[in-house]
């Protein structure tokens, strides 16, 4: 994940060419009006961002994790789509899509933005998802809920489960008919070169659910853990990317080399 809850474009491009660097296979960039929960807080737009990047990076994959519908119309949404498949190319761009849940509706209340009802939203992500597919976009949809996985289900997307476990990523991965279905983990995670280091960033970020941290070896080994269970990608949001987003995606990467 992009550190683009800030005002400061630099450590967006710094932190996508440290992945693209570093052999990171894609960078992905939240689709918030404002921190959650935090709205005195900035945050750049996803697809500026993701645009920005792309523009300077050919390798890496872009996406924005998750894109909201309703934020944008259907048709706005997908015009957004094609612009950054027209500077990425299609084969580089990963269209991750959401409702958003009761915690980000007040973005959409602030700005005037309608929040209609679940069922709405859903049907949302469906008729977009569909026509991103239809376009031969890879495509996910974001979610905990089993509508959302009926909706993955529906349009052949992947699914993407933010802050599960292991067991979650288990389930999920069984379709109830005998196949995998796609999916993949994204999170927050915390690393360590040493144990020392480990202990001084959870001092200074703390801890919160669904949190992967520890040192490289060990971080390496849960998202191992993960991609054995069925995830195809895991997505990191390291908390240290503000304050430091080139030695952060820098650890990030030595993570991936080292997964099993």
């Amino acid at each position: 994940m992009l550190p683009t809850f800030s005002d400061d474009a630099d450590h967006v491009l710094v932190a996508a060419a440290a992945a693209a660097t570093g052999g990171i296979d894609g960078v992905f960039a939240f689709d918030h009006l404002w921190p959650m929960g935090r709205p005195g807080r900035p945050a750049l737009w996803s697809f500026g961002a993701l645009a920005a990047v792309a523009a300077l990076n050919e390798r890496v994959c872009v996406g924005p994790l998750v894109a909201r519908v309703g934020l944008l119309g259907d048709d706005d949404l997908m015009d957004a789509f094609h612009a950054l498949v027209a500077i990425a190319g299609r084969g580089q761009v990963i269209a991750a899509l959401g409702t958003g849940d009761h915690e980000s509706a007040p973005e959409n209340r602030a700005y005037g933005v309608p929040y209609p009802p679940a069922a709405e939203r859903l049907a949302a992500v469906e008729r977009v998802a569909s026509r991103l597919r239809d376009e031969g976009v890879t495509t996910w949809v974001g979610g905990l809920s089993a509508e959302t996985a009926e909706v993955a289900r529906a349009v052949g997307a992947t699914r993407n489960l933010w802050g599960v476990d292991l067991a979650t990523i288990e389930d999920a991965a069984q379709a109830g008919d005998g196949h995998v279905a796609p999916v993949t983990w994204a999170g927050q995670v915390l690393v360590g070169r040493d144990r020392a280091e480990v202990e001084e960033l959870r001092g200074r970020f703390g801890d919160r659910p669904g949190l992967v941290a520890g040192t490289i070896e060990e971080v390496a080994a849960r998202l191992g853990a993960f991609g054995a269970a069925g995830a195809s990608w895991c997505v990191c949001a390291p908390l240290d990317y503000l304050v430091r987003p080139r030695e952060a995606v820098e650890t990030i990467c030595l993570v991936r080399r080292a997964v099993p």
